[in-house]
């Protein structure tokens, strides 16, 4: 499936709209959550209620479901355009978005709706339009056909909504600054090579800070992936967000921030009542990590399609989040040879797992010499799987400003969209290795896990030289024993 194309003149408005209201959708979150941390923040409760006021309520009509005093809840972020097109029309929703704060869980959920998903959309009269993607309700009623829809798709009760609209962005991305992520291969489109007419994006792979422009072509990139897959990027980099930005800094800069939100955002959070209860939610669910719901369905040439069976389990993993602590499975130990004189076996792959070539380490022979520390590469990978390009060498800054030489490996999984790989640099301690879910020991080697549920999402390790992780795909198509056997199998060149 295909971005609708675009005229030149077109793309400069509407990347800026798409990148400003991305960012109120990370505002949303990453705001709330940091700051409703900080006790003193509750004073200023009446000033954040008064300035959500000046937005303009969303036409609800009813739909939404009155919250339960200290009970959870569960929000609707809406991406939408309607101030780009004739002020007279709805526009489109390009996000859908759900959040779920429940302070009894061990996660905040987050999981995005894919814009493309076939559904019955109920209208006013009672009537149904069958067989349309799920982003054309809001363009035939606004936000409150969108939340009936979604409400009727999914079953679940929505307890607020937050339409999110262009403008603003730049000003909140000078307030919370750059946010480094971890791009996990080469975007690249430019119109000038002629073609079919999409936003322009030249991002190359690797652990980096994303701005301006370039954040927002990373998060809305699609047109060689898919709906999927950009869902998970999307929420990826939120999730990223918030755990770079402390709640010390938003709360520093919570006026602007406030500002910017009630501006650019339309919603029915206000009145004191609601935003301190709201608030006394986050402070509870503040230090939960945030947890993705990958949406279960099935591709299709212009849909996605989901089945009964898909809605509920995305449902039941969305309402009882919980951080599997013991998920993690922990590998089997290699067998150790009996005598000192018999080498000791490799150990078995698991499934889907084959011992990898040369490429990776005749890359890596390339590379080392250039960084000017040992760099790891795997001598083991999934079944199939290719190397996407020549390793890539480069430097990235850290919070001082200070640069450091790292480098980036990427593995193509075989199936669209899905890209892993192993990233070292000189930088023994970037935000990304920040918060591990545990640990564990794979042939003499300390290795850190972090775990998105059961899910492992990087294994990473640190030497006296740097610090290196293997990265799951934005889908977590690798399971925990293949994670777990490619940083084992990684084996370093040069001193």
């Amino acid at each position: 499936m295909a971005d609708a194309k675009l005229t030149e003149p077109e793309i400069p408005r509407l990347a800026a709209g798409m990148w400003k209201r991305f960012l109120a959708a990370g505002v949303v979150i990453v705001f709330l959550t940091a700051t409703a941390t900080a006790t003193a923040l509750l004073l200023q409760i009446k000033g954040v209620a008064d300035e959500l006021a000046k937005g303009r309520l969303p036409n609800t009509g009813g739909e939404l479901t009155r919250a339960d005093v200290s009970g959870p809840q569960t929000i609707m972020l809406l991406g939408s355009d309607h101030r780009a097109t004739d002020p007279g029309k709805a526009g489109n929703s390009d996000t859908m978005m759900l959040v779920r704060l429940d302070p009894d869980k061990a996660a905040t959920a987050l999981m995005s709706i894919p814009r493309d998903l076939k559904v019955d959309i109920p209208m006013p009269d009672g009537t149904y339009r069958y067989g349309q993607k799920i982003n054309a309700a809001y363009a035939m009623g606004g936000p409150r056909l969108a939340l009936r829809t979604v409400k009727h798709v999914l079953g679940i009760p929505i307890n607020h909504v937050i339409d999110l609209d262009f403008g603003g962005f730049r000003h909140a991305v000078d307030r919370v600054g750059c946010i480094y992520t971890d791009v996990d291969r080469r975007y690249y489109h430019s119109n000038a090579d002629g073609g079919d007419v999409y936003a322009g994006i030249d991002i190359q792979p690797g652990y980096q800070k994303l701005c301006d422009y370039n954040a927002l072509a990373y998060v809305r990139y699609r047109h060689t992936d898919t709906d999927i897959v950009r869902g998970a990027r999307q929420q990826d980099f939120l999730r990223q967000a918030k755990d770079q930005l402390s709640a010390l800094k938003l709360f520093d800069d919570r006026e602007a921030l406030v500002r910017i939100f009630a501006r650019y955002a339309d919603t029915d959070i206000r009145g004191t009542t609601t935003v301190l209860g709201l608030a006394k939610l986050v402070a509870f669910s503040a230090s939960h990590p945030i947890r993705e719901v990958h949406f279960r369905a099935q591709l299709g040439p212009s849909f996605v399609n989901a089945t009964r069976q898909d809605i509920q389990a995305n449902v039941r993993e969305f309402l009882n989040e919980d951080v599997a602590r013991s998920g993690i499975a922990r590998p089997r130990k290699a067998p150790l040879a009996r005598r000192r004189r018999i080498a000791p076996r490799r150990p078995t792959l698991p499934g889907g797992m084959e011992r990898a070539g040369t490429e990776g380490e005749l890359q890596a022979i390339e590379a080392a010499p250039r960084v000017g520390f040992p760099v790891y590469y795997p001598t083991a990978q999934t079944a199939g799987a290719v190397y996407d390009q020549q390793i890539r060498r480069y430097v990235v800054p850290d919070l001082a400003g200070r640069r450091h030489w790292a480098y980036r490996i990427i593995l193509d999984k075989g199936s669209l969209g899905d890209f892993y790989g192993v990233e070292g640099t000189r930088w023994r301690d970037p935000p990304i290795l920040a918060h591990p879910s545990g640990s564990t020991t794979l042939n003499g080697r300390r290795f850190l896990l972090f775990a998105d549920g059961g899910r492992l999402r990087f294994v990473a390790w640190r030497t006296t030289r740097g610090a290196y992780w293997v990265s799951n795909t934005l889908t977590l198509a690798l399971n925990n024993d293949q994670m777990l056997a490619v940083a084992a199998s990684t084996r370093p060149i040069g001193r």
